[in-house]
């Protein structure tokens, strides 16, 4: 048999492995999201919020209230609501805001770039520093660094962020003025440039407003760092785990026994395979920075996703909470496909047997 012949024969057999694999991808996220649905929909239906006070008022009379129940379908079985539900959530309809009275999805898309811009910087800081710092804790298993290590990631993992975020406040911004304070922007340099991708960092570098972009980074610095040393914490602990695990195998000592460099078993050997599983930790962060980091902007006063839902669930705007909840969930749904993507891509054994 030819080679070309053999080649042609392996592609052939890889096609259905592929196609099944695609069709279990697609049926495991549409489960999911139908879950999503599911939560979501249960939990307007059961929080202790009359979704028609919240329309027409505590002082509204019988008769419009009735009207409103009837417009708002609340007179139909919960399964035809369900439906309705699905229906306009699937076209993006999350119905209007109470605060803003303007369609929720308006408000998600003018406030998500702000919490996706504060979240990559956190990700990145954390992502820079943890990997780093977990091998080096790994390498120097038992010593004092390997201490500190564990230590500083113990405090950043699980200390308050609101605590550690008005302390930072209190230090950088209020005592040595070293930062700006809350907010994203200062006044003064907010109508200097033209909001074109609503991340501020990049849209002030390309239209050359250097001024404003100094005043961005001086806002996003303090609220980024911390978050970045919480993903930090996580990331750095996992690393030096996986790093233990990869430089107990017979092939790194196999390596040293051939006298490759110490540098190069742990960096380019040791790190490039730790770096498989490394790659899913990083994403689940990531997704955990994009949804949890409500305290972080309620209290450094960012105008993002936390603070709208925060407001929103203050004022009872119950549509904008489950709007919100369930952008934040398709998006943690996507970052884990991306993370498996990535995790199929690095690692061949995984496509081998997909």
């Amino acid at each position: 048999m030819s080679a070309r012949s053999v080649l042609a024969e392996g592609r052939a057999s890889a096609l259905p492995a592929l196609l099944g694999r695609t069709l279990r991808l697609s049926a495991t996220v549409a489960f999911t999201i139908l879950g999503l649905l599911v939560v979501t929909f249960l939990i307007g239906r059961v929080v202790p919020v009359d979704p028609v006070l919240a329309v027409v008022g505590d002082r509204a009379s019988k008769s419009t209230y009735d009207r409103a129940f009837v417009e708002l379908g609340l007179d139909r079985p919960l399964y035809v609501q369900f439906g309705l539900y699905v229906e306009k959530a699937v076209t993006g309809d999350f119905g209007e805001s109470v605060l803003t009275k303007k369609p929720i999805l308006d408000d998600l898309i003018r406030v998500f770039p702000a919490t996706l811009e504060l979240a990559t910087v956190g990700i990145i800081i954390g992502t820079l520093f943890g990997v780093p710092v977990g091998v080096w804790a790994a390498v120097r298993q038992g010593k004092l660094v390997d201490q500190v290590v564990r230590i500083l990631g113990l405090v950043g993992y699980s200390a308050p962020i609101f605590w550690l975020g008005l302390l930072g406040l209190l230090l950088f911004y209020a005592k040595w003025g070293l930062v700006a304070g809350p907010g994203r922007i200062d006044i003064s340099y907010e109508y200097t440039f033209t909001r074109v991708t609503g991340l501020y960092l990049i849209d002030t570098a390309m239209q050359g407003q250097w001024g404003a972009f100094r005043n961005v980074v001086s806002h996003i610095a303090l609220p980024a760092s911390l978050l970045g040393y919480y993903s930090m914490a996580y990331i750095a602990r996992m690393t030096r785990s996986f790093m233990l695990n990869e430089l107990a195998q017979e092939y790194i000592v196999t390596a040293r026994v051939k006298g490759v460099a110490e540098w190069r078993i742990i960096w380019v050997h040791a790190l490039r395979n730790a770096a498989v599983p490394l790659v899913t930790v990083i994403a689940l962060s990531y997704a955990g920075l994009l949804e949890g980091s409500v305290l972080t902007e309620t209290v450094f006063a960012w105008p993002g996703l936390g603070q709208y839902l925060t407001n929103s669930l203050q004022n009872a705007d119950m549509n904008a909470v489950l709007g919100g909840t369930l952008v934040i969930g398709i998006i943690f749904v996507g970052l884990n496909l991306l993370s498996d993507f990535l995790y199929t891509l690095l690692d061949p054994r995984v496509r081998r047997r997909s």
